[in-house]
């Protein structure tokens, strides 16, 4: 397990440091200059000072020595400093971070709370009409795209009803934009629930638990639940992933501040140095996850083993 656990963090480490090479590609992967594109809007910067900006960032030397600048001041926890206003980025990004992990395990535990026990109901009651009903919704679930999901329940709950704010960062504006976020990845989870846990219900071992007469709660719940968790908690890996991802529309349909919202801000400023450490942080946040779950196998089911 130790090895295991040692062989998944260094391919997390190898993986973040090809995002630092793709991050320090970006900026020549776009067409034209970039400290031009950077400062379009600005009439008065003169071509002494976009000379000089150039130089600071390292624009002007072979993309080899960019690299090695780059990583030696990544090393040190510098990730440069913003176009607009000159902040650290990393101390931007760190502000903004909570806000966006906040609201991806929010929605994570309305999709969980949605999603596992729709799907377990719905194979627990198979051929049914709950059965019918549950997988339609999830189909629907699934075909609704998550802004319009956003802008559907803002317009019920906010403008019809007035139970909740439209926007703003504080818990209570942390509903409706984890609502949306859960509500379109439980329909995926509820789907995966059910096929997982009918192929749980076929195997040997839960008709010898009923036939030694246990009680059937016991028998759904001790039995099948936890085997047939194994697949879905791989889903909901990639579902984090995914909310992390969604929350980039999310955060500015609800104006959520968090590193989504300003990972749109910084691209319509062009503000490359921002948009570098977002990547850099979501790609550690996505790994660090990922780690996480491939290690809870192990104690979700014990014939798992790992080498």
């Amino acid at each position: 397990m130790t090895r295991y656990i040692l062989k998944r963090i260094l391919s997390g480490i190898f993986t973040i440091w090809v995002t630092t090479i793709a991050v320090t590609l970006l900026i020549h992967l776009v067409p034209g200059d970039p400290v031009q594109i950077m400062y379009a809007q600005s009439q008065s910067t003169t071509p002494e000072q976009l000379e000089q900006i150039r130089h600071q960032l390292g624009l002007d030397r072979p993309i080899y020595e960019q690299y090695l600048m780059y990583m030696s001041r990544l090393l040190q926890g510098d990730f440069g400093t913003t176009i607009r206003g000159r902040q650290p980025v990393l101390e931007l990004l760190l502000g903004r971070l909570p806000n966006t992990l906040l609201l991806a395990f929010a929605s994570l535990v309305i999709t969980i709370l949605v999603g596992v026990t729709a799907g377990f109901f719905a194979a627990h009651k198979r051929g049914t009409w709950v059965d019918t009903t549950l997988m339609t919704g999830a189909i629907l679930g699934i075909s609704i795209p998550s802004f319009w999901l956003g802008l559907m329940l803002m317009y019920i709950f906010s403008l019809r009803l007035g139970w909740l704010p439209v926007s703003g960062t504080d818990l209570k504006n942390l509903i409706l934009p984890a609502m949306t976020l859960g509500l379109a990845n439980a329909a995926a989870v509820s789907r995966l629930t059910r096929s997982s846990m009918l192929d749980v219900f076929t195997q040997d071992y839960i008709r010898t638990a009923r036939a030694k007469g246990l009680a059937e709660r016991m028998v759904l719940l001790r039995h099948a639940f936890r085997n047939g968790m194994v697949n879905v908690v791989n889903m909901l890996g990639l579902q984090f992933t995914y909310m992390m991802g969604g929350a980039i529309v999310v955060e500015n349909v609800f104006a959520w501040n968090g590193i989504g919202r300003l990972a749109i801000q910084s691209i319509f400023q062009r503000d490359y140095p921002t948009i570098q450490g977002f990547i850099l942080i979501f790609a550690a946040v996505v790994v660090t996850v990922s780690i996480i779950l491939d290690i809870l196998y192990a104690w979700i089911d014990p014939r798992i083993t790992y080498s």
